[in-house]
This record gives structure tokens, C-alpha cells and sequence, in this order.
């Protein structure tokens, strides 16, 4: 029988995505359950694939990357699996994502100068497959998390 997610693990999942860094100890005590079913729940969601890794989230700014642009690229139907792996290799690119619409691919790009992301766009818009590519600068960041509120989400997901 496939192992399924309860409460129980989406109150983990809260917690963990409050501060990976948490003790098993510290969240057992807010969970009120034992530690060694905190560890044991943990690893069952590992197994499940649901918790990939352990990562710090970085302020890519702090680091001086301060320009994101968000780039859609349309290419040649047969060779976009080919592009898209050629882009999640580059070092600047945090998310390719394989999307419907306009665009067959849109890329997240994160640049220290103006310089490095018009030297980017020039490389991607010049690769054997792609037909046109459109860049969109990000003024603002409003919003920018791989988090999901899953305790208002809990009910969608025990379902």
C-alpha cells in the first residue's frame, strides 16, 4: 500500500519550512508527538520524494545580484527537452520552467550588471534552436519563495 501524507506530516512539513535547521527535539515539543516519530515521518517524506533536500535560502542581493529577469524563449518543438537542459546548467538561471502559451520555456535569471544579463540573453537568443526570446526586468521583488502556505493549503492536499 503507497504511503500517504497526513496532518501529522503537513505540521512537520510547516515547521521544517519555518527553519530546516529545527531539532527533531524542538519540533516534537510544538508538535507534541515523539522525537523519534518526527524522524521517522521525516524520512518517510524523503522516501515519498516530497522533502528532495535540506538548503539555505539565499538574498541573492546581499550577494550583489541584484538584477533578476525573467526570460521566455520560444524553440524548434523538437530540440526543446535538448535547450532546457543546456539552460538548467547555466550558473546565473535559478528556475526553467516548460510552460504552455506564447512561450515553450521561461527562464529565471539572476545577474550582478546589466552587462552579464545582456551577455546571457545574447548567448541564449544566438543557440542553434531558439527561435525569439522576450526578457522582462524584475523592478520589484513582492514575492519570491519556494514555500506554500500549507497549513491553508492542508485540506487541498489531504485530499
Amino acid at each position: 500500500m503507497p504511503e500517504k501524507i497526513d496532518k501529522l506530516d503537513i505540521e512537520i512539513l510547516i515547521e521544517l519550512q519555518k527553519d530546516a535547521r529545527k531539532s527533531l527535539k524542538e519540533i516534537a515539543e510544538k508538535l507534541d508527538v515523539a522525537e523519534g516519530t518526527v524522524y521517522n515521518r521525516i524520512n518517510k517524506l524523503k522516501r515519498m520524494g516530497v522533502i528532495e533536500k535540506f538548503i539555505p535560502i539565499i538574498n541573492h542581493s546581499k550577494l550583489g545580484f541584484d538584477l533578476t529577469a525573467i526570460i521566455g524563449i520560444t524553440a524548434e518543438g523538437k530540440h526543446l527537452v535538448e535547450l532546457e537542459e543546456i539552460l538548467a546548467k547555466e550558473p546565473n538561471v535559478t528556475a526553467v520552467y516548460d510552460v504552455t502559451g506564447e512561450f515553450d520555456v521561461i527562464t529565471v535569471v539572476k545577474f550582478k550588471t546589466r552587462e552579464d544579463l545582456n551577455e546571457f540573453v545574447k548567448k541564449i537568443a544566438g543557440m542553434k534552436h531558439v527561435k525569439k526570446t522576450y526578457t522582462m526586468l524584475v523592478l520589484n521583488v513582492v514575492k519570491e519563495t519556494h514555500a506554500v502556505e500549507l497549513d491553508k493549503l492542508a485540506d487541498k492536499i489531504l485530499q
